[in-house]
């Protein structure tokens, strides 16, 4: 890795696309940290130290860098962006029309980019209105009223709006794709604020052996985690396929043999981010609408929070971690379904006088890729809740209370990791150039 960055380096034109990122990220990091005009930047510090079940928003404020706790214009970030994403994802597969644009090459793809836009912009203004009039309303405008309320929803969706063109320009001029890279630099903010915590919590204070234990725990836990994300990005099953021999005239064609390479961990970190949004709406609801009560609900929503989960003292509330764990091997499945078609890769297969040595061709192929991809998915799946549950369980038994969760590792891992290929990709692409022009 650390050879391809500085080779990368050496090449004026990949060296600029470097500097252009970077400059466009400390943009974003002086963007999180300029306040909404009219807003009590304090609020949401106090607000979540009082709130027993603030973690709701920690997923949230861990995507936005530390951005939505400051209150500051790029509160909402890209948050917006990603949802309207995932649901022009599902509509696609839903909605006829919307699949044959997807299908119809450069132009369907700009159509679908193009409505995302729109639908990120109706996002962050129901986002910004919920959040200036459910939360205004309860102390985090100075002063609540129609002005400072307009004002807030404008500022938060102008700042969503402005950091989605960002990302676009990263993607065209940088390095990476501009929105992962984006969301990976927030969460990376997070991280010396989260070793802080951590240091006072375990460490400080203590003698030296136990605070050396701490430390060789602490670390051995995140390089664990680190190296189970990176083998659950990388790992593939290859599928082998052999195309038969075509004579077309004097030339004989085909007879070569590849593979399909099938990802265990083929929806990536898409699971956890369904199953958290699922587990965290009723909580999220009931505190923008201010509900403080008790009862049935009340106890219910302690049951949906992650912050009661794995609790010695409180075991009755991890049945919500086992509601979560069911939906996170779900949408594996799920997601995987709407994303990788085996009817489809066996008929394209057959048309090119492909077939997987030993199964005959048509649906025999397809049910055979289904057998495969039903137990790798569940394999992926597995490895998922193990990253995805580990820190709720480090959370309920030793109260480590930090954002940089399982969700965030493997955002930050596959970015990392995917930004590393682009940059070897468009070194390559210059050695071409070069040997063409030579």
């Amino acid at each position: 890795m650390f050879e391809t960055v500085k080779k990368a380096f050496q090449i004026k034109e990949i060296r600029m696309r470097i500097f252009f990122t970077l400059l466009m990220l400390v943009v974003i990091r002086f963007g999180s940290q300029l306040p909404v005009p009219g807003v009590d930047r304090n609020y949401f510090s106090q607000w979540f130290e009082s709130q027993q079940t603030g973690d709701a928003f920690s997923l949230f404020d861990a995507f936005t860098g530390g951005s939505f706790l400051n209150m500051s214009v790029l509160a909402l970030n890209i948050t917006p962006y990603i949802t309207s994403s995932i649901i022009m994802q599902l509509l696609t597969i839903a909605i006829p029309k919307l699949e044959e644009m997807q299908h119809e090459g450069e132009e369907g793809r700009k159509m679908i980019v193009s409505i995302t836009r729109y639908l990120t912009i109706a996002l962050s203004l129901i986002e910004s209105g919920a959040m200036a009039i459910g939360f205004g309303r309860q102390g985090l405008l100075q002063t609540y009223d129609a002005i400072n309320v307009i004002t807030v929803i404008t500022t938060l969706t102008a700042g969503s709006a402005f950091l989605m063109w960002l990302g676009e320009r990263i993607t065209e001029n940088g390095v990476g794709n501009g929105i992962s890279i984006v969301l990976t630099i927030n969460i990376i903010s997070r991280i010396p604020q989260d070793m802080t915590t951590l240091f006072k919590q375990f460490v400080s204070g203590q003698s030296v052996a136990n605070a050396t234990i701490a430390c060789v725990i602490i670390i051995a836990v995140i390089l664990g985690m680190v190296l189970l994300v990176i083998l659950l990005n990388d790992a593939e099953r290859h599928i082998p396929v052999q195309y038969a021999k075509k004579i077309q005239g004097r030339k004989t064609m085909g007879g070569n043999s590849t593979n399909i390479p099938l990802k265990v961990n083929t929806a990536g970190v898409m699971p956890i981010i369904f199953a958290a949004s699922i587990m965290e709406f009723p909580v999220i609801i009931s505190t923008l609408v201010g509900y403080k009560g008790t009862g049935w609900w009340a106890e219910a929503l302690k049951y949906l929070s992650s912050s009661y989960w794995c609790k010695p003292a409180q075991l009755k509330y991890s049945l919500g971690l086992v509601a979560y764990v069911a939906m996170l091997v779900f949408f594996a499945y799920f997601y995987t379904s709407i994303t990788f078609n085996p009817l489809e890769i066996a008929d394209n297969l057959k048309k090119q006088g492909g077939f997987i040595p030993g199964i005959r061709p048509g649906k025999p192929t397809s049910d055979y890729l289904t057998a495969v991809l039903n137990y790798i998915i569940f394999i992926g799946a597995v490895g998922l809740t193990i990253v995805g549950v580990l820190p709720f369980i480090f959370r309920g038994v030793f109260n480590a209370d930090i954002s940089f969760g399982g969700t965030s590792l493997i955002i930050v891992v596959s970015v990392v990791l995917e930004t590393i290929k682009q940059v070897e990709s468009m070194m390559l692409v210059r050695n071409y150039k070069g040997f063409l022009s030579d």
